[in-house]
This record gives structure tokens, C-alpha cells and sequence, in this order.
């Protein structure tokens, strides 16, 4: 009896992303029954050219309780409002799936790999700082999802762990985003609306760009080190090993068509980089972008229709499971926009703020805007809802308006790196294929890292006059 209470425990399985979305949903229709129905009165900036919350204009509404029986409809609503990333993402499956299969990716990082021979921790570092500078300057957090395969098969490569791999792409861009030295999508919003001027303030956000580039480095050595030295304490230790991302290392060659679809996917992501930083590209001129590479990959490796169309199938197909979760993850902020009870929580946090010794009020920004990151995950639309209230707060208990930014842009930066709601998280967790709990045990203490600096950040920003 006891060996088989001891084989349960062995196997028990943490819950699906889709069974922790759903719980969610449902925790989150319950809540409508008992929050009363508020909203603010809402204007047309024409100045901003956006939508903007008046302050002091909240008033409660009747009450629309969202039944348990339409959580179902509100999945399926919440897929379709996702519809434009979860193209993306499918589109990005298929596109990477006969990248990948020519074998030129895998071919560049063995090479890349016989470089840095003894010298693997040194990548990290690198490629930390290189999408910082795309997370910090053209806000890339969803779009981190297209060079996840690179950092994987770079990673496994030197024999680094697959979490490494990811992590060093994804923690650096979004290390970069929450700094937001030049991000026009958190702080060029945030300050537009606060009336400061545009970036202005950039010397304290470098420094914390740097602090938290360091803790980033840090933080995953010391993971890589002790699963080097104990391979059972990664968290994917016990899952099946995908050969995906993996490769015969004893071949050392590289074709001349696998140098030739080299050659395509780097200019490929020069275009792609031309087009968000100066087009205003968005998913539907970035999956276009990468349904172009993909053909042409398969068109130089020498591919015929048939198998260009079978092979972009099968990646499409692998990932469409995941491109799902990231559209379910909508459905909590579509409930509490549908019970009218979002503006009544972001007013109650607002007032807890307001009601904080002076002492921890502009930490008290700061977590509350955090907590505000769970339920609007868009920074443009946090900065939004968020900025017209806390704004007149800073004014009020005397800490200035660059402050109560900064505590928005870490508030809304962090928590996106744990949130199941976050659409940039489960896009990468979907190309990685790493479980969502698994990915947890690896963020969580980075997250705690970042959120005790963030208080600190926002106490030396107090006291300099920031």
C-alpha cells in the first residue's frame, strides 16, 4: 500500500495552462457577483490621439454578474479577440518548421558553438544586452517569440540547458521593455499623458536597465551551473527531450544552401527589424515577413511546393495548442470588462495608495500597478487607464510625476514574465514548448529578484527627487 501511495506522488501531474486559464475565468465570473459594477467617464484626447481616463469620475453602474454558463461563449470570444496573435503565432510555426528543417540554423550554432568552446557562459551575458536594446527601444515583448528557436538550439548547443536558452532572449527583452529607455509603448505613453517630456529622465532607467541586466547574468549562471552539476534540478527534468532543437554533432559541415537560407533569414530580420522601428509594423506585415522566409527557405533548399506546404502544416499544427492558450489567457480581462467591475478595482487600488504613509506610497505605486498588470496586460492600455489616476495622486501626496511613471513602467514590466494572461509569455512558452508550471519554477525567484529592486528603484527615486 504504501509503494503505491509513493507511485502517485511520483506522478502526479501539475495542471495544464488551459485547466490554470479556465480556473481563472471561473474565479474571476464569481467575483462579478460580489464586485460592485463601476466605470469612469472616458474622453477623446485629440491632443494624444487616444482614449483616456478622467480623474476623480468614477461612479458605480448597475451591476452585470457574468454568469458561469457563459464562460464557454467567453472563451471562444476571447480566442477570436486574440485572433490577430494567434495567427502569428501559427503562422510563425510554419514558418520556423521549414527554416529549421533545411538545417541551417542548426548548422550556424554548431559553428558558433565550436567558437565559444569553453566560454558558454559568456553568451548568456551577450545575448542578454543584444535584446535588451531591442525590448528597451522598440518595446519587443510578443515579437521575442520569433528568436526563441535560435536561442534554444544556440543553447543546446554548448550544452546549456534548453531554459537557458530561452531565458537569456526573453528575460534580456524584457529587462530592456520594463527599463524602457526609449520604449514609445510604456514610458513614451505614460509620460505623454502625465505631460512630461518625451523620454525625458533617461539617466535613472539606464541605471536600472544595467542593475537589472546584472541580476538577469547572475541569476541565470547560477541556474545553468547547478544543473551542470546536477542535471535532475533542472525543471524539465523527467519531461521527454524533444530532438527539435538538437543535432548530429558529428557532422561539421554547412552546405552552400544552408549558407544561402542563412543569408535569406538574415535579411529577413533586418527587414523585420527596418519595419518595426520605422514602419510601424505590426503582426499582420510580420507573419506576412515570415511566411516569405519560410517559402523562400524551402524554395533554396530545394524543396517543391508539395513539401514546402506539408512542412509549414506540420509546424502550424505543433504549435496550435499553445497559439490556444494564448487566446484563452484573454478571458479574464473580457469578464471583468463585460461584469463592468475593472475600473472598480483599479479605483479601490488607486485609494489604497492614496490612503499610504508617504513613506511607502510611491512602493505602493508600484505594487499596485503590478497587481493592475493582472488584469490589463497591454501596456499601452494600462498606461491608459492607470496614468489619468495616478498622475493626480503623485500631485496629491507629493511624489513627482516622472516617479509615478517609472512605478507603472515596472509594475507593468515584471509581472508579465509570470502572468498566464501575459500574450508575450505564452507566445514564447509556446515555440519553447516549456510547461507554463515548469516555467514558474524558474521565474518566480528571478520575479521576487526583480520586484524587491523595483521597490528599491522607486525608494531612491523618492529620495533623489526623480
Amino acid at each position: 500500500m504504501k509503494e503505491k501511495n509513493e507511485n502517485k506522488k511520483k506522478t502526479f501531474q501539475p495542471p495544464h495552462t488551459f485547466v490554470i486559464l479556465v480556473v481563472l475565468i471561473v474565479l474571476a465570473a464569481i467575483a462579478t457577483y460580489f464586485v460592485p459594477a463601476g466605470e469612469y467617464t472616458r474622453y477623446k484626447d485629440e491632443t494624444l490621439g487616444r482614449t483616456l481616463v478622467e480623474a476623480g469620475s468614477y461612479h458605480t453602474v448597475e451591476s452585470h454578474p457574468v454568469s458561469l454558463f457563459s464562460v464557454p461563449g467567453i472563451i471562444y470570444r476571447a480566442i477570436v479577440s486574440a485572433a490577430s496573435t494567434v495567427t502569428f503565432i501559427l503562422m510563425i510555426g510554419g514558418a520556423f518548421e521549414i527554416i529549421t528543417s533545411t538545417g541551417a540554423l542548426t548548422a550556424l550554432c554548431r559553428k558558433l558553438s565550436k567558437m565559444f568552446v569553453g566560454k558558454e557562459y559568456f553568451v548568456i551575458p551577450v545575448f542578454l544586452v543584444l535584446f535588451s536594446i531591442f525590448g528597451t527601444t522598440m518595446g519587443m515583448s510578443s515579437e521575442v517569440m520569433i528568436f526563441i528557436p535560435i536561442g534554444i538550439t544556440l543553447a543546446l548547443s554548448l550544452g546549456l540547458d534548453k531554459v537557458t536558452g530561452v531565458a537569456m532572449i526573453a528575460m534580456g527583452a524584457a529587462s530592456g521593455f520594463t527599463a524602457g529607455l526609449l520604449n514609445p509603448f510604456n514610458v513614451g505613453i505614460a509620460q505623454d499623458i502625465a505631460e512630461l517630456p518625451m523620454f525625458s529622465g533617461i539617466g535613472y532607467r539606464a541605471v536600472i536597465l544595467a542593475v537589472l541586466l546584472v541580476i538577469d547574468t547572475v541569476y541565470i549562471i547560477a541556474y545553468e551551473k547547478k544543473v551542470k552539476a546536477h542535471p535532475e534540478k533542472s525543471i524539465l527534468y523527467g519531461l521527454p527531450e524533444s530532438d527539435e532543437y538538437r543535432f548530429d554533432e558529428s557532422s561539421a559541415s554547412i552546405s552552400k544552401r544552408q549558407i544561402l537560407v542563412l543569408v535569406e533569414v538574415a535579411v529577413g530580420f533586418i527587414v523585420l527589424i527596418y519595419g518595426l522601428g520605422k514602419l510601424d509594423w505590426y503582426f499582420e506585415e510580420m507573419s506576412a515577413l515570415f511566411l516569405v522566409m519560410g517559402v523562400l527557405a524551402g524554395i533554396i533548399n530545394g524543396y517543391g511546393p508539395n513539401k514546402i506546404a506539408s512542412t509549414f502544416g506540420k509546424g502550424a499544427a505543433g504549435i496550435t495548442v499553445g497559439a490556444l492558450i494564448v487566446g484563452v489567457a484573454k478571458g479574464v480581462e473580457l469578464v471583468l470588462s463585460d461584469a463592468q467591475i475593472l475600473d472598480t478595482i483599479v479605483y479601490a487600488i488607486a485609494n489604497v495608495v492614496n490612503a499610504l504613509p508617504h513613506t511607502f506610497q510611491a512602493v505602493g505605486m508600484f505594487i499596485a500597478q503590478s497587481f493592475i498588470n493582472c488584469l490589463i496586460t497591454s501596456g499601452t492600455g494600462q498606461a491608459a487607464v492607470t496614468m489619468p489616476l495616478m498622475t493626480p495622486v503623485a500631485d496629491l501626496v507629493g511624489i513627482t510625476r516622472q516617479t509615478a511613471v517609472l512605478a507603472f513602467q515596472l509594475g507593468d514590466g515584471f509581472s508579465n514574465s509570470i502572468l498566464p494572461t501575459s500574450s508575450a509569455l505564452m507566445g514564447y512558452l509556446v515555440v519553447s514548448k516549456i510547461p507554463y508550471p515548469k516555467w514558474l519554477k524558474f521565474m518566480v525567484p528571478l520575479f521576487l529578484l526583480w520586484t524587491l529592486a523595483g521597490c528599491i528603484f522607486m525608494v531612491i527615486a523618492v529620495a533623489i527627487g526623480y
